[in-house]
């Protein structure tokens, strides 16, 4: 971008905030309207000369605080919601992180209006159906970037970074962009002013209540997404009840998607094969909630325009998505899986997709392989999830074992006794061993040594993670890389 004057910005930013945006001068006979910015930050750190300086309060900490700073880097204006006495040009809203997208989106020319850019949201699902679309839209020709919880730090990023992005990928000759949307993104007006060709709902389930606060003030940050607002299509699984809602309540064109539409289905540790609309397709996953995930891919993929053809060959693509139902490559009797399951419905569903396999490998035979899982729950976050996801193994899980998972400033041994109370409370249990070992590494070890031939060794909550965060020390840890490693060394010590 070579830059924009303060009034252009203003002239179209304004309606999107009901006008409630003032122009401040720097100094009496200044022309601020003519000022030219040439980048749009919310880091002072970031800040570079002729950069419109964007004070945000956080929870941590205040941007305004920080406006001194970047005026001093070179800032030459500032956005803000009471003007401060510093001597640039000052846009005054009533909230700088409402505004923060539509000001970061004309900066950028509005790139998602040249985009077809399709908005994936739900708890679990988003990173497997954005990769399984990419696939989908590559076998059909067209140039494809995916964004979300694999590109970097947060799922959705904040709004400079997002339009930076989508702006880059749009004087590439891009085509489609498939983007995940946390339900964070949408609460905290990260993808206004963003337009979705279609937006795609996955399901709901309990997460992030720390944030939201209850599962109602959930959903609706989600729904926030399938408004005429936001997109101009949606795709809703119609398997989930708030996707039913959704439909019903939907003012823009949607199209529903459900199990019931597959046929034919055979599934083993490797992937899935099916018949959809009389057309064969081996999925290279396994599990309900990736043949969900897959038909959430083959709609969307249908709103855009893309052929059956292309559908069903993007969908037998082999694919390996880091830390989803991912298996750990060992020269074993049984099968490691890593996955980034941490939530109760997630965990459930990964063991049921597990304990589907061993049970269909063990076919005709008295011998059926067991389902052992390595998981904890994470510190400094949503608390009222540990029982349930320890109810969710003890119910589809034959071993547990409950350790450490980023316990941060949190005691791992109490995260541990949440979690083992909801395993312990009440029956039908599945399991018949339930274990505690707070050393992740060592847990994981466990169950390695635990496993027998055609057992499925389950590592969840991590997924594609490389660190390990416990008290302030964030030190490296891939459960893949361990769960390799400690094979070698029982092979070495054998």
């Amino acid at each position: 971008m070579s830059g924009v004057d303060l009034r252009t910005l203003v002239d179209d930013v304004a309606p999107s905030l009901d006008g409630a945006i003032t122009l401040l001068r720097a100094d009496e006979g200044s022309d601020a309207a003519a000022t030219v910015i040439s980048d749009v930050v919310m880091d002072s750190r970031q800040v570079t000369h002729g950069s419109l300086f964007c004070c945000v309060p956080g929870e941590r900490t205040d941007g305004h605080v920080h406006a001194a700073d970047a005026v001093r880097s070179g800032a030459a204006a500032l956005l803000v919601d009471h003007r401060l006495d510093l001597p640039v040009p000052q846009l005054v809203v009533g909230d700088v992180r409402r505004a923060l997208g539509p000001v970061a989106a004309t900066f950028q020319g509005h790139p998602s209006s040249a985009l077809s850019v399709v908005g994936i949201t739900g708890t679990n699902g988003k990173t497997t159906t954005a990769q399984l679309l990419a696939n989908i839209v590559g076998v059909a020709g067209r140039r494809v970037e995916v964004l979300g919880t694999l590109s970097g730090v947060r799922t959705t990023p904040e709004a400079p970074d997002l339009q930076r992005r989508l702006a880059r990928w749009r004087d590439a000759g891009v085509d489609v962009v498939a983007m995940e949307v946390s339900s964070h993104a949408l609460a905290l007006h990260r993808v206004d002013a963003t337009r979705f060709r279609v937006a795609v709902f996955t399901n709901l389930s309990r997460d992030h209540l720390d944030f939201h606060g209850s599962m109602e003030q959930y959903f609706e940050a989600k729904a926030r997404l399938f408004t005429e607002e936001f997109s101009s299509a949606a795709v809703v699984n119609l398997d989930s009840p708030h996707g039913r809602l959704l439909s019903d309540t939907s003012t823009i064109p949607t199209f529903g998607y459900s199990t019931t539409e597959i046929e034919q289905l055979r599934m083993d540790v490797d992937g899935s094969r099916l018949l959809w609309r009389g057309r064969e397709i081996t999925l290279p996953l396994v599990g309900s909630f990736n043949l969900s995930n897959a038909l959430a891919a083959a709609h969307a993929a249908l709103a855009l325009g893309l052929d059956e053809e292309d559908i069903v060959e993007g969908l037998s693509v082999p694919l390996v998505v880091p830390g989803r139902f991912e298996r750990v490559a060992l020269d074993a009797p049984f099968t490691v899986i890593v996955d980034f399951a941490h939530t109760p419905d997630g965990l459930e569903q990964v063991l049921a997709a597990a304990g589907g396999v061993v049970s269909a490998s063990g076919g005709g035979s008295d011998t059926v392989g067991r389902v052992i899982v390595v998981f904890g729950c994470g510190g400094d976050r949503d608390t009222s999830k540990r029982a349930p996801m320890g109810a969710a193994a003890a119910e589809h899980a034959d071993i547990v074992i409950v350790t450490a998972d980023n316990s941060r400033s949190e005691p791992t041994g109490s995260i541990i006794e949440a979690i083992l109370a909801g395993a312990t409370r009440g029956t039908p249990r599945r399991a018949s061993s339930i274990e505690q070992e707070p050393d992740r590494r060592l847990a994981i070890a466990r169950a390695l040594h635990l496993a027998g031939p055609g057992d499925i060794v389950v590592i969840a909550g991590k997924g594609h993670e490389t660190t390990l965060t416990i008290g302030d020390t964030v030190s490296p840890f891939d459960d893949r890389v361990v769960a390799m490693e400690v094979w070698q060394e029982m092979g070495e010590n054998s």
